[in-house]
């Protein structure tokens, strides 16, 4: 670990808002979180540490080493990769509609190679350098100075080591707990209802992948078409039977003990979580390398069976026009 001397004042222009793009870009304003911490927030390391640049400016350098090494503590997994550390200090980041101070942290861990052309003499030549793309951040942390006693209001990204092994970053190193807003409820529940589908409803009960496709359909135009989420409404218009839903019910208590965190059971449905889950719920059924059947409603209109002659299975689908 190496870590530097003083601070670095980023005047120069186009540094500065490539800078800028590269630490902002990346962040969901609507998936927030705080720290946390088990018996007192005050005793989370990250939470700390930013309270003190938050109260004294001139401490930035110094704290900035004590969040380098905490991070460097918590880098012990196989898994975790490494990179270069950056602390940034904002004086003014949009947030609710008022611009406010904050602070990030950020992390590179993949490196590109990158071509250089450049005249020699009468010639072109190519050199071949490493260095990072500014394209898409590894991992980050933007910490926004509201809130302060309730943990902050804080974004987080984490491209890499997304196995569960290796999630140091938000887990170990940040202790971040998502706020029990709608936006987490409508993502969370979405998650619920993606892996109880594909996981837990076939495992549990005789469904053919079609059965499975409509569910996840029924279950994404349930929260594309309403307002508000309850739980009891959507057993009912969504999951049908009583011991399938029985099945979820255990299966949402074992999510919430996972997640660490509790799901309601009515919330306002937040669009934003909608939209960035909708690509997930592929309602598609794929048969060998030759067919992609794309149901959206109508089970009944799909007639599944085996051909006794040939012995392959094949489905049956009846409509009134052809598009």
């Amino acid at each position: 670990m190496k870590l530097s001397a003083g601070e670095v004042d980023i005047r120069e222009e186009i540094l500065n808002g490539i800078l800028k793009k590269y630490f902002l870009s990346s962040f969901n304003e609507n998936e927030l979180y705080r720290f946390s911490h088990l018996s007192d927030v005050n005793l989370n390391e990250v939470y700390t540490y930013v309270s003190a640049i938050f109260e004294d400016a001139e401490s930035f350098v110094g704290q900035s080493k004590l969040i380098a090494q905490f991070l460097y503590s918590k880098s012990t997994h196989v898994r975790v990769k490494e990179g270069e550390l950056y602390i940034a200090y904002f004086g003014n980041l949009p947030f609710d509609g008022q611009d406010i101070s904050g602070i990030g942290i950020f992390k590179s861990e993949n490196r590109d190679t990158f071509l250089t052309v450049y005249p020699q003499d009468e010639d072109i030549t190519l050199s071949a350098e490493a260095g990072i793309s500014v394209n898409k951040l590894d991992k980050g942390c933007l910490i926004f100075r509201v809130e302060g006693e309730d943990g902050y209001r804080v974004c987080v990204v984490d491209n890499t080591n997304k196995q569960q092994e290796a999630q140091y970053w938000i887990n170990d190193f940040l202790q971040v707990s998502p706020l029990g807003d709608s936006y987490h409820q409508t993502d969370k529940y979405l998650n619920l209802c993606k892996q109880f589908i594909t996981n837990e409803y076939p495992e549990k009960f005789e469904v053919t992948k079609s059965d499975q496709v409509e569910m996840l359909g029924r279950s994404m135009e349930y929260f594309k078409s309403k307002e508000q989420f309850s739980l009891d409404e959507f057993a009912h218009e969504v999951i049908h039977h009583e011991d399938v839903k029985d099945s979820f019910m255990k299966y949402k208590k074992n999510f919430e003990a996972s997640k660490n965190f509790g799901m309601d059971d009515e919330f306002d449905i937040h669009l934003s979580a909608v939209k960035k889950q909708a690509a997930a719920f592929k309602t598609v059924v794929k048969l060998d390398k030759n067919f992609h059947i794309y149901i959206h409603g109508r089970r009944d209109l799909i007639e599944r069976g085996r051909d006794e002659m040939s012995g392959k299975k094949y489905y049956k689908i009846y409509y009134e026009e052809e598009h």
